[in-house]
């Protein structure tokens, strides 16, 4: 795809109206493996159209499982793992970590031999923090630097399950471990010090699994089969935070969104927009699957800076680009720390959010484990970079409405990655 540059300019802007921000990224990926690991159909509602996601399915096409994508619906068929075919051609995840890094799990428990790559993002991104732990499992996974970077070459073998306790709060590599749990002899054990999101875990249930669950510490017999089932994807909160702060931050705003996934292992966005005094309110809805939604509403906002620190930081590690935004309009000063896992992003998103704000005005620096940002600032134009990751991009896009002249913007297809549909939301709420 030919990067181009897209102009921002919006005069005087507010936001008004509702919108349905697209499915969960992290709920969908998993909903498609899960759906090809099971026997039987698995049917997916809500299912994001985003070019991670549809990198998952792509992989899952080449082992031979029966994908139908109809808009948002996607129906998985499949005759179990032990079904699937060796592919004849590498295994490309583009730009999706969680597709590269859960599939290294689920193919080492296999009889497969599979070859991995992705985009040049991909290929900085480390692996051996679940390269590491899947080797003591037993796994065969050979690649650049002993398997720290892509391509990387899979021999499924037989399995052994570990007792395994989590140096970073990390889903991806949690969720690794998980599923070459299923296919591995004994008890696997993963032990958290603090809790990352939990879908891997809801999941495993959904599709009939037994797991256990018990302050931090996860445990499930290996050998199980799961059933296929129908999964309903909540709409995706990393999505709807760039609307959370848009809303906040926007003069005359209020913006209504409906069937938000607010599952708490993720929530910390709302969190946050409590601590600092945002005009919110947050309406649960009936539960009809395994992951909680509410409406959520936002207004704009008189805000005051707050220290998002420890536990908090993996509910909202995706979130912190726009939070920085959002705190550039806040009284007095915000400081995050203990982010250090923003550096292994799509980019260093600690340097990369500095850098860029810096450059429309905002007063922010970054510090080895995150940022210092004192508001409130007026915010003026500038060419800022989105460095291909889709987060930067959207915060990017937020900063435009409340500048008082253009920001051109390099690279801003890559927000389809997670939000094909930004800007078309954008302008429906734009009051003309």
């Amino acid at each position: 795809m030919t990067s181009t540059t897209k102009v921002l300019e919006f005069k005087n802007p507010s936001l008004q109206g509702a919108i349905t921000v697209p499915g969960d990224k992290s709920i969908s990926h998993r909903a498609v493996m899960f759906g090809a690991i099971a026997k039987g159909q698995t049917t997916v509602s809500g299912f994001l159209l985003g070019e991670d996601c549809l990198s998952t399915i792509d992989c899952f096409r080449k082992l031979g499982v029966n994908i139908k994508v109809d808009g948002t619906n996607v129906t998985v068929t499949s005759d179990g793992i032990d079904e699937w075919q060796e592919p004849k051609e590498v295994l490309y995840t583009g730009n999706s970590g969680t597709t590269t890094r859960l599939m290294l799990g689920i193919l080492s428990g296999t009889s497969l031999h599979t070859i991995m790559t992705g985009d040049a993002s991909i290929g900085k991104r480390p692996m051996r923090r679940v390269v590491d732990p899947l080797r003591q499992m037993g796994a065969k996974i050979a690649g650049r630097d002993n398997g720290q970077f892509t391509p990387l070459a899979i021999q499924g073998t037989k399995l052994q399950a570990i007792d395994y306790s989590m140096p970073v709060a990390s889903a991806q590599v949690k969720s690794a471990v998980l599923l070459a749990g299923l296919r591995a002899e004994g008890t696997t054990i993963v032990r958290e010090k603090e809790i990352s999101r939990d879908h891997t875990e809801r999941m495993l249930r959904q599709f009939g699994a037994e797991i256990t669950v018990d302050d931090g510490v996860i445990s499930f017999k290996g050998g199980q089969q799961l059933l296929g089932t129908h999964v309903n994807v909540p709409g995706d909160i990393s999505s709807a935070a760039f609307f959370l702060v848009a809303g906040s931050i926007v003069p005359n705003s209020e913006i209504v969104m409906t069937n938000v996934g607010v599952n708490p292992t993720r929530a910390g966005i709302i969190e946050v927009l409590e601590q600092m005094g945002a005009n919110m309110s947050v309406k649960f809805e009936d539960e009809q699957s395994a992951e909680p939604t509410a409406t959520v509403t936002i207004q704009t906002s008189e805000l005051n800076g707050t220290t998002i620190e420890g536990d908090i930081i993996p509910r909202l590690i995706d979130e912190i680009p726009i939070i920085a935004l959002l705190a550039t309009q806040a009284n007095g000063t915000t400081v995050i720390r203990d982010a250090e896992e923003l550096k292994v992003k799509e980019t260093d998103r600690i340097t990369a959010v500095v850098t860029e704000l810096k450059k429309l005005g905002a007063d922010i620096e970054a510090t080895e484990d995150g940022m210092i940002i004192n508001g409130p600032t007026k915010l003026n134009g500038a060419r800022l970079k989105s460095y291909g990751d889709h987060r930067i991009g959207m915060m990017a896009a937020v900063a435009s409405l409340i500048c008082e002249t253009p920001i051109e913007l390099d690279d801003a297809e890559c927000i389809a990655v997670s939000y094909p549909t930004f800007f078309e939301h954008l302008n429906d709420l734009l009051v003309k």
